[in-house]
């Protein structure tokens, strides 16, 4: 086989094997060799072995962001994980979402009998062994479910959220179809697979985006390090992503698109605004209704504090919250709803933390209590979670339902 010499990434060759496809492009000087693995194959991580062991590579890529390399090198991280600080950070919604997704994992490995991610852990062992250094190409896990949010519209969102959790805690034996489908993807792509088929808003931010970025962080690595072979073990469903935009050269500076990539997504900005415009309209309606009579103003702020808190309380009370955080959530909700920088969940998770605090216990059982409904409620660190999410969904209908009502006294 004759290779082109070149500063211009050539795609070199594609061989296929059974079940690991192989495929080999040239950026400058360095050959990158993609293995394609089936995350739930054990086959996968034996075939990742034999190639390190090889010893033909001077680096190891490997499809994992630093939270998730994290996850693996060190399994009891979330143990020590400060819920207070998640909180107050605004955080406990990705959080929740990134146990959900290691929750499936979980649900898969059951099914199997294979840890999915198997040859990634064999990657990390194996790399270091053999004293060769680990690439972490894949963008922070964060940051694509953060874009993935965004980019679907506000209306779909909670089928999104359903879906997630359906895909969770649901104990159906996953289908010969699926499973086929398992084998070419990464848990992010299997967990939302019943989306992405069919929203073109999803595809973006989470198959398509991070073909780019880790195309883009394969050509900053050899690039800067002067790398000769580095074997890139990525998903099969990446593949032929990663091989055109690197064949095509459609990524002219790296930097410039990983920057791009990693940016948090900005709402449009009367998005920004809606809030406080909310806000404004909700107190003009008080004002409005003390100047028609002093009843009716009372009324308003009466049918505010019942709806809007009793809402959120109702929220708390379905997340099995402690009876004092319930009280926090109706006493706390009405208040932090005239004022869009401080959530209520934040207010009522930061009471139940206070009130009972998780155990350590409960951070060691994460791993096993997020694959069951009945796990979430039953573990404090879940359960906080849920105490968040649930009282600040019920705020948030209580702001529209109470703001509705207080227009219809008004125009009564």
């Amino acid at each position: 086989m004759s290779t082109k010499e070149s500063s211009d990434p050539v795609f070199l060759q594609n061989e296929v094997s059974a079940t690991e496809p192989i495929e080999t492009v040239q950026i400058d000087k360095c050959s990158v060799t993609m293995l394609g693995t089936a995350h739930v194959s054990k086959a996968s991580a034996d075939k990742v072995q034999e190639l390190i062991a090889t010893g033909k590579y001077d680096a190891i890529a490997v499809e994992l962001c630093p939270s998730r390399h994290k996850a693996i090198v060190n399994p009891d991280a979330m143990a020590k994980m400060d819920l207070f600080q998640v909180i107050k950070n605004g955080q406990a919604s990705m959080v929740a979402a990134s146990l959900a997704l290691g929750a499936f994992q979980q649900r898969m490995a059951e099914q199997f009998d294979i840890e999915p991610g198997a040859e990634m852990r064999v990657a990390i062992k194996d790399a270091q062994a053999a004293q060769l250094p680990v690439i972490l190409i894949d963008r922070e896990i964060g940051i694509t479910l953060k874009r993935i949010y965004h980019n679907v519209p506000w209306w779909k969102r909670m089928g999104l959220f359903g879906g997630l959790i359906h895909s969770v805690v649901s104990k159906e034996k996953v289908s010969a179809e699926e499973i086929e489908k398992l084998k070419e993807g990464d848990v992010l792509e299997s967990t939302f697979s019943q989306f992405a088929e069919d929203e073109k808003d999803l595809f973006k931010p989470l198959i398509s985006e991070r073909d780019e970025y880790m195309s883009a962080r394969l050509i900053k690595e050899s690039n800067a390090n002067n790398y000769q072979h580095i074997l890139a073990i990525v998903g099969a469903g990446h593949m032929s992503g990663i091989q055109r935009i690197i064949t095509h050269q459609q990524v002219n500076d790296p930097d410039e698109t990983i920057s791009k990539l990693e940016a948090q997504p900005v709402s449009s900005s009367w998005l920004r605004y809606l809030p406080w415009a909310i806000v404004l309209l909700i107190l003009t309606g008080f004002a409005f209704g003390f100047m028609r009579s002093p009843e009716i103003g009372t009324a308003m702020i009466l049918d505010w504090i019942l709806i809007n808190g009793g809402l959120s309380a109702l929220g708390a009370a379905m997340a099995f919250a402690h009876p004092l955080t319930v009280i926090t959530a109706f006493l706390a909700a009405p208040l932090t709803s005239l004022n869009p920088t401080i959530g209520a969940g934040m207010v009522v998770a930061a009471a139940e933390t206070y009130l009972r605090k998780p155990k350590v216990e409960d951070f060691e059982r994460l791993r096993s209590d997020t694959t069951s409904l009945k796990g979430w409620w039953n573990n404090q660190v879940t359960r906080i979670l849920l105490i968040f999410i649930l009282s600040t969904m019920g705020s948030a209908i209580g702001t529209y339902v109470a703001g509705f009502r207080i227009f219809e006294r008004l125009s009564g």
